[in-house]
């Protein structure tokens, strides 16, 4: 395999790109000379066999319906064998339009309008936009911060239940925290879900992007066993491989029942996916996808490396510590700043676009999210741009 130059400026604007083309709308920021760090999709091109992949449909030239999936759904076998050492059956697999779709083809599968849906707070804000867009009613559980870090608070949660809860969604590994929970953590999820009845969807589309040295990622499938005939497991190659334009995810569920209302839910909303995607995942996950995974992870420890540095240099600034993802979840806190006088900043003079931290829920409101998997030079410029913009407080 030839070496993936992650150095390389990719140019996006102007391509219907919504990271860097919308980032005016959003943000204020131009795309003149703004950096974009806030939409989590990555600024490098895919392995070669993706493009290889994407060459062949192209030069075939007939883009009708797909047939068979077989190499498809073989593929991801491979990959949650090889990578996650999770021994699953192709019959599990059900196919949806993207990690948001699974998640609200769970809600339409198992709860009903009123019910409570749990999430642990800050955390993606496309779950409570869809759980309330169906009607149902976010249940947020504050992650506790200790020691820099977020913690399950177990205690406080049991009493803070209403009892309408049917449904409990786990991102793991976390988004925004960069957290990369514990075999003990997903055993204490595992049984708090089992003694309040509820069904348990783990997000584990980060799951392949773990950084050197880190803790090992861990399936909750593997970790705890006999949670089967409650769990649903949501993977995708899109943000691994930056593909997330298929729009794919996956459904991986092993307990009949629970897989056979799941794919009722999908066939009742005609929900189907295309054939260049499949390809381009079938291509993924492969012995070549994984080396560059293993190139692209070096990489992304470089950029950390010099973003927290140079971030945790601005006094009343801290960068969470890192462990998977490539989203740095930044603390402003220090600087008792209002957030609106530390985005003022970020978006001025800095000229940065990147997530409010109130959008990700309780928590969230003294932080901002920086996607840092961009080239090298873009991580040293934003550095230094936020460090110039913050030179009072130096």
């Amino acid at each position: 395999m030839t070496a993936p130059d992650f150095d390389r400026i990719i140019d996006r604007r102007g391509t219907r790109c919504s990271k860097w083309d919308d980032m005016q709308a959003a943000y204020g920021v131009s795309v003149e000379d703004g950096l974009a760090m806030w939409v989590a999709d990555m600024d490098f091109a895919p392995p070669a066999a993706v493009q290889e992949a994407v060459q062949a449909a192209v030069s075939h030239g007939v883009y009708g319906y797909p047939g068979t999936n077989a190499p498809y759904l073989q593929a991801i076998r491979w990959w949650m064998a090889a990578r996650h050492d999770w021994q699953i059956d192709t019959d599990w697999i059900t196919t949806c339009a993207g990690l948001v779709n699974g998640v609200a083809m769970a809600l339409d599968a198992y709860t009903r309008p009123g019910d409570g849906v749990i999430v642990m707070s800050p955390v993606y804000h496309a779950f409570a936009r869809v759980i309330r867009a169906a009607d149902r009613d976010l249940v947020e559980l504050p992650l506790a911060l200790q020691d820099g870090q977020y913690h399950m608070d177990w205690p406080a949660w049991e009493g803070m239940l209403k009892g309408h809860e049917r449904l409990l969604i786990l991102c793991s590994p976390h988004n925004p925290g960069g957290r990369v929970w514990s075999p003990e953590d997903l055993t204490e999820v595992a049984a708090f879900c089992r003694r309040h009845d509820l069904i348990l969807v783990s997000d584990d589309i980060h799951c392949d992007l773990v950084m050197p040295g880190a803790p090992r990622h861990r399936m909750v499938a593997t970790v705890v066993p006999d949670i089967a005939d409650r769990l649903v497991t949501l993977t995708s190659a899109t943000k691994t491989f930056n593909i997330a334009g298929a729009h794919l995810g996956n459904a991986i569920i092993a307990a009949p029942d629970l897989r056979a209302r799941f794919r009722h839910a999908l066939a009742a909303r005609g929900v189907s996916v295309g054939m260049l995607g499949m390809d381009m995942v079938a291509a993924a996950y492969s012995p070549e996808g994984a080396a560059w995974v293993d190139a692209l992870m070096t990489y992304l420890d470089g950029n950390r490396r010099i973003f927290d540095a140079g971030v945790n240099a601005i006094p009343g600034l801290r960068s969470m510590p890192l462990q998977a993802t490539y989203l740095s979840w930044v603390d402003f806190s220090g600087t008792g700043m209002t957030p609106a006088e530390v985005t003022a900043r970020v978006e001025g003079p800095a000229r940065i676009a990147a997530n409010h931290g109130l959008t990700f829920g309780t928590g969230g409101a003294d932080f901002l999210r920086f996607n840092i998997a961009t080239p090298r030079a873009r991580i040293t410029e934003a550095v230094a741009r936020l460090q110039s913009a913050f030179a009072d407080l130096q």
